[in-house]
């Protein structure tokens, strides 16, 4: 259960009832109202801004509002008390029955305590890594294809039908780059000296492919002009980056559910009959564009292009889509491959690109916005750079690729585990620093390790109260009342709320620093039993108190491993 929004509907009860009573005036709305943890824990369990909203519309003050809303609510026999703080804030206490019955919640839902309904079942597309299909995967694609794969966990979690998607990138230019690296490689596999060109890709990792081709055709292709080889190498080393790319994403333990090729749309029509769709609402038209900003009309040359009216659908500038030669410009497939997402049921679409992708946002929202009628939303995630660093100094340690720090390099150097939860310590649109050194300590300032110790040693508490007897049922939890205890407890009731929260707000980093604040409170729990005896889990000696007490942080086991599951982590029996 959500206890935050159990406790927003009886205030919303209460105020209705004040509202009929004639303390309020009739037609307030209370959509504003919420009722959440406050910000300083020693202010109550619960807080909620209701009188500091209603205060205006109503024509009264708000402590006059939050006095009797107090008075109302205290008449529930699971409120201990109602404080107005500050010029009308309402501070809510709640009885210790009410946590022992969180606590039997989180025992008897088990993986299932958190999961929401929210979603309703809701179909949503969630489109992450879609790197270039030339090589291995860098450190940049690592941290979005974390962030997808998490968000994707997250929603699903809240009761959103999801499907991960990775669009390949197989219809521009450079794949025929890669085939001419790939081409050079397979001739150094007959012994020649490979000609790596500017602009064509150096990496190590094209050799296997030089050698790969080499077994398949043979010596057909040397000296052989590039119309009669072009096509073929293109679409082997296609495969094989491909191959490569999802043994990468196993590697992190990404598993996608669709991918799509870009190059399947050209020369079937679907490109065509995107375009043709956005035509018939008169959204396709030739024009004259402004010159950019920053040019002038000296080295500008303005000309007449197929341009999309997406200025119709908050865009900043109408868009071409085909170039002055008849090609389609970039921008056209990709309206095409949303139009047939559109076409595929979903009801909402989510994109995860890099940060370089920014200004690419409002024409990609345009075209869904106007392909589906605004029916389905758009929501872009773009996702920072990653910092490498090790014991603080810039850290490169790339061994294939050349040129950058590969997906492999940072999941054979720290393991998937550690790379999973980093990535998601901070924000998608923030810089995330990552320092090999430091997210291998096994210290309290390595927030996975913090974690998984906690993980750890709630299995460490369970198997020795196997060992006195306790046989895992659920027993009274009424004995459960020191201050860090129940502080541990208020922690595990936020969970439901999180999981909705990060879910609405497509954050999943919310799950990392929840995951963090619930470990801090349990080892703080379990070091103040060093000093008081009595806080100690296991209670030699004294099995009904231990049954009780394990009770707690079995519930925070079960907790923490649902959150994990979330991120795409494991949770921990023992740390060695």
């Amino acid at each position: 259960m959500n206890l935050f929004t159990e406790f927003r509907a009886c205030v919303l009860d209460a105020l209705v009832a004040l509202t009929a009573a004639g303390a309020l005036p009739e037609g307030l709305d209370f959509g504003n109202v919420t009722v959440e943890p406050p910000r300083d824990a020693a202010h109550g369990d619960m807080a909620t801004n209701a009188a500091m909203v209603l205060a205006k519309p109503a024509g009264l003050k708000p402590r006059e509002i939050a006095e009797a809303l107090a008075a109302h609510l205290l008449t529930d026999p699971r409120i201990a008390s109602a404080d107005v703080a500050g010029p009308g804030f309402l501070n809510l206490r709640l009885s210790n029955a009410v946590w022992a019955a969180v606590l039997g919640d989180v025992l008897a839902q088990g993986s299932a305590f958190g999961r929401s309904t929210m979603g309703q079942g809701t179909k949503v597309n969630v489109e992450f890594v879609s790197a270039n299909p030339t090589g291995p995967m860098h450190v940049g694609h690592t941290r979005g294809a974390v962030v997808g794969d998490a968000l994707s966990n997250l929603l699903a979690f809240a009761g959103y039908d999801v499907t991960r998607e990775y669009y390949i990138n197989d219809g521009g230019a450079q794949v025929d780059v890669l085939a001419r690296s790939a081409y050079e490689r397979y001739r150094e596999a007959h012994g020649r000296s490979p000609e790596i060109a500017e602009g064509l890709y150096p990496g190590a990792y094209l050799i296997e492919v030089g050698e790969a081709l080499k077994a398949e055709f043979g010596d057909q292709f040397l000296d052989q002009p590039e119309s009669v080889w072009l096509d073929t190498i293109r679409n082997f080393a296609t495969e094989r980056m491909m191959a490569m790319i999802r043994e990468d994403l196993a590697a992190l333990g990404v598993k996608m559910d669709v991918y799509s090729s870009e190059k399947a749309l050209y020369g079937t029509g679907e490109i065509e009959r995107a375009i043709d769709r956005l035509r018939d609402k008169g959204l396709i038209y030739r024009g004259v564009l402004e010159p950019p900003k920053g040019k002038t009309p000296e080295d500008w040359e303005p000309r007449e292009q197929v341009l999309f009216k997406s200025t119709a659908h908050g865009d900043d500038v109408d868009r071409p889509i085909m170039k002055s030669d008849g090609g389609w410009t970039y921008f056209a497939p990709d309206i095409a491959y949303h139009s047939n997402k559109v076409d595929r049921g979903f009801d909402l679409l989510i994109d995860i690109f890099g940060a370089d992708h920014g200004g690419y946002v409002k024409r990609m929202k345009a075209a869904v916005a106007a392909l589906s009628d605004n029916r389905v939303p758009l929501e872009i995630r773009l996702i920072q750079l990653v910092k490498l660093y090790k014991n603080g100094e810039p850290f490169k340690m790339s061994k294939r690729a050349g040129t950058f720090v590969t997906l492999r390099d940072v999941v054979e150097e720290v393991g998937a585990d550690v790379t999973r939860f980093v990535m998601l310590t901070r924000k998608n649109d923030a810089t995330l620093d990552f320092d090999f050194a430091r997210v291998l300590e096994q210290s309290r300032e390595n927030p996975v390790w913090y974690v998984q110790y906690a993980s750890a040693r709630v299995q460490s508490v369970l198997r020795k109260a196997a060992d006195m007897g306790a046989d895992g049922t659920v027993p009274d939890l009424s004995s459960l009342t020191h201050d860090a205890e129940l502080g541990l407890i208020r922690k595990l009731a936020e969970w439901p709320r999180i999981v909705e929260l990060a879910a609405r707000v497509y954050e999943p980093h919310r799950v990392a620093g929840y995951l963090s604040e619930l470990a801090a409170e349990f080892h703080a729990l379990w070091n103040r039993g060093n000093d008081t005896p009595a806080l100690r889990f296991v209670q030699e000696g004294d099995l009904a108190t231990t049954a009780a007490k394990t009770a707690l942080a079995r519930a925070t086991g079960v907790v923490i491993a649902n959150g994990l599951a979330i991120l795409g982590v494991a949770a921990m029996d023992e740390m060695r």
